[in-house]
């Protein structure tokens, strides 16, 4: 179980070893993530009065947990409004879509190559995101994947998805940290002076939009940098470019580079009128996380070494550098190591293989929903030496 082992029912005392995946939480974050339907409330007059215990001692809900040790729970504290979500039902296009986007999976990781117009998380009026995909890559009683970092709607490219709640944590530090590289490629709207440089411009969301724009603020701004190549130019009407953010506010390379007057090409929110390019140029956004280098967590390290991945640009994208006459070859963006990104054909193969094991595990469930508890069976019959028969492995 991911909990460590358990034992006992809500209604006595439970005793849960913690795992290696939760080694350095709080205890009050083990307690989200595992028994969410336990409140912050509960979980702190537990400590108070010393109900809840770490290898027999009393704790506080800031404390540490290490691996290993043994946490004492008492009975009840659940709240109906907290109950666990059920795991959402997707249909066979959805795993298919999902299982299209993958570029590498390891332990610890799934990258995505997440095309544009796809939105990573939901909102008010957004129904269709990456987020609620990730059902997709639920496997028997594990953890849902969970998302580390966004990429705007209309961006295309790499964004990583943590297998487990300690991978998503592992992760989450490198990107807050800055020790994670991320490159982006851009299309811009004519030719920067400096070829090569760096935009240290403090941004702040904009008076009056709903905190759905930014802009930048030279006195109020946070802290905002980006480093910048100009890989190749055709004429002066626009450029290839390559950008680096060296830290990570929303809308941070879009509001820089129509700051210094260059906007992405197709980006209207930040650009206007000029963000578009005449002739038979797309008119969609041309931003794409190209590739990102991060150090994965110790187990994974181990055998993989960095992840360091790659996306394929975009239709729109490559042919908009096909048609100004861009060599892809020109830019360092590439990988340094690691398997390929799998042709169509696999990705087609794998999402058939996928979906088709996600219904099956799917089955079991819906044929006991509302039934009369099944009898119980006898036990089966003894394998080699007198010991019980093995259960046969489960199914990736």
């Amino acid at each position: 179980m991911t909990l460590g082992q358990a034992q006992g029912a809500s209604n006595e005392v439970r005793q849960f070893t913690v795992c290696e995946d939760d080694d350095g939480i709080r205890l009050d974050r083990w307690f989200k993530r595992h028994l969410p339907q336990i409140g912050f409330a509960t979980i702190s007059r537990w400590a108070r009065t010393g109900q809840v215990r770490v290898d027999g001692g009393r704790v506080k809900p800031d404390d540490r947990l290490s691996a290993g040790q043994v946490l004492r729970v008492p009975p009840g504290g659940e709240a109906a409004h907290k109950a666990p979500k059920e795991k959402r039902e997707l249909s066979a296009e959805e795993i298919a879509e999902a299982q299209a986007m993958v570029i590498l999976e390891t332990k610890s990781a799934i990258v995505l190559n997440k095309p544009p117009g796809l939105a990573t998380q939901g909102g008010s009026k957004t129904t269709k995101h990456v987020d609620g995909l990730l059902d997709a890559f639920v496997t028997g009683d594990g953890p849902r994947p969970r998302l580390v970092h966004r990429l705007d709607k209309d961006t295309s490219g790499v964004l990583l998805i943590a297998r487990t709640p300690g991978s998503a944590a592992h992760f989450s530090k490198r990107f807050a940290g800055r020790s994670a590289k991320k490159i982006y490629w851009a299309l811009v709207v004519g030719v920067p002076d400096v070829k090569e440089g760096t935009i240290d411009a403090p941004l702040a969301k904009q008076p009056g939009s709903g905190g759905e724009k930014m802009h930048v603020d030279m006195e109020n701004g946070a802290a905002a940098k980006t480093r910048y190549r100009v890989v190749e130019k055709a004429a002066h009407a626009a450029c290839w470019v390559e950008l680096e953010p060296l830290t990570g506010r929303t809308h941070q390379l879009r509001v820089h580079l129509a700051a210094i007057g260059h906007p992405i090409v197709g980006d209207s929110k930040y650009g206007g009128r000029d963000a578009f390019l005449t002739g038979s140029i797309s008119r969609k956004m041309h931003l794409h996380a190209r590739r990102l280098i991060i150090d994965p967590p110790k187990d994974d390290k181990a055998k993989i070494g960095k992840i360091d991945v790659t996306a394929e640009l975009p239709e729109h994208f490559a042919a908009s550098m096909e048609q100004l006459g861009f060599d892809p070859a020109l830019s360092d963006a590439e990988p340094e190591k690691g398997p390929p990104e799998r042709s169509k054909e696999e990705k087609k193969q794998a999402a058939r293989q996928h979906a088709k094991q996600y219904r099956k595990d799917q089955r079991a469930p819906r044929r006991t929903r509302g039934a009369a508890p099944a009898k119980k069976k006898k036990p089966a019959a003894p394998g080699k030496g007198g010991k019980p028969a093995r259960p046969p492995k489960g199914t990736r």
